[in-house]
């Protein structure tokens, strides 16, 4: 049975985005406990205080321990910053306790996934840094369905650049893009690193629009590498202006996906889709996360996960994900048809 009674730690929790992955959890399992950790205990307690059933933790990332009490007080760990000192990977192993990270590049996933092979069996650890935690790499497995066989992937997204989020994503941002010059992309069914002219592009927004983009590496790639062996895929970001900010509305964020493979019915062809929330980055990274805590720990009713180490495809369905992140706001189309829209939920400012 899953552990409901020790409170998931969310590391970050009363950041723009931490705070919404609480209250996703408080939506999803209303009796869930949680505590937001950070630096600051009054922001955290003012998080705490509105989403209910919380605590606040002060959280110190330079330390072994983290700075919290010595009793296995929590139930899993989520960690919305970049630790590079890992101890928070440690920590939830050193206790066992399931993990999730989403602030990782493709480049640097070395020390992590080293720390993890000495501790094999101490804890469920989910590495969750492909775009907003899954929100490209689920829907194109559940897209995948209707091919046999997908020979090219391309990926497009559009990141408003009003819709960094906190100093957390923007310190993020700053060191996925400039640390490592290069993107790692599928090309003729080899895996290559492009940088400079190789590595620009241009994709279509939502509403039309050309706009400049760069080829990125998240790990959405190597993902659908291993999920769906495509000869070619390539992700490319664009930074700038959204569709919705053009026309007058505040930003969105935008997901654009094409497939091209032979379908189920013999034919061969591409297939494109967009993803949009109107509410930015934010909610779908939170939900990501939200969902991910809630297949650790058997929240959703089947047992809890096993030690391992996984990716979020490895363990969330991607028919049931495109169905929450449907009901809390984000709008799909194929083809320029409308997809199927569950009932949106409120999120909060």
């Amino acid at each position: 049975m899953p552990n409901t009674t020790k409170p998931v730690l969310i590391i970050g929790g009363s950041g723009v985005v931490g705070s919404k992955a609480a209250w996703f959890l408080r939506r999803l399992h209303p009796d869930l406990a949680i505590a937001i950790g950070g630096r600051d205990r009054a922001k955290a307690q003012a998080v705490a205080a509105e989403i209910g059933h919380a605590s606040a933790e002060v959280v110190d990332l330079e330390r072994p321990d983290l700075g919290l009490p010595g009793n296995n007080r929590f139930g899993a760990v989520a960690v919305f910053v970049k630790d590079s000192t890992l101890n928070t990977l440690r920590y939830s192993l050193e206790h066992k306790l399931p993990y999730v990270s989403v602030s990782s590049g493709t480049f640097e996933i070395g020390p992590e996934v080293a720390l993890f092979i000495h501790k094999p069996d101490r804890a469920p650890v989910l590495m969750a840094s492909q775009w907003l935690a899954g929100a490209a790499v689920l829907p194109i497995l559940h897209f995948a369905s209707a091919y046999e066989s997908i020979d090219k992937i391309h990926i497009g997204v559009v990141l408003d650049e009003q819709d960094m989020g906190g100093p957390a994503a923007a310190a993020d941002y700053e060191r996925l893009t400039t640390v490592s010059p290069a993107a790692l992309i599928i090309e003729d069914g080899k895996v290559s690193w492009v940088a400079g002219e190789e590595g620009s592009g241009r994709l279509r927004s939502v509403d039309g629009v050309d706009v400049s983009a760069q080829a990125y590496s998240p790990f959405d790639v190597i993902s659908l590498a291993a999920g769906l062996n495509a000869r070619s895929i390539r992700f490319d970001l664009a930074y700038g202006e959204s569709a919705s900010r053009r026309r007058g509305a505040p930003y969105s964020t935008e997901i654009i996906i094409a497939l091209t493979g032979r379908k189920r019915d013999g034919s061969f062809g591409t297939s494109h889709h967009e993803i949009v929330h109107p509410d930015g980055q934010a909610p779908l990274t939170a939900l990501g996360v939200a969902l991910g805590l809630e297949r650790l720990l058997g929240l959703d009713g089947a047992k809890p996960t096993v030690p391992g180490l996984y990716l979020p495809e490895s363990l969330i369905e991607p028919a049931y994900y495109v169905r929450r992140v449907q009901e809390f706001g984000a709008r799909f189309t194929m083809d320029g048809g409308e997809g199927v829209m569950a009932p949106s939920m409120a999120i909060p400012a």
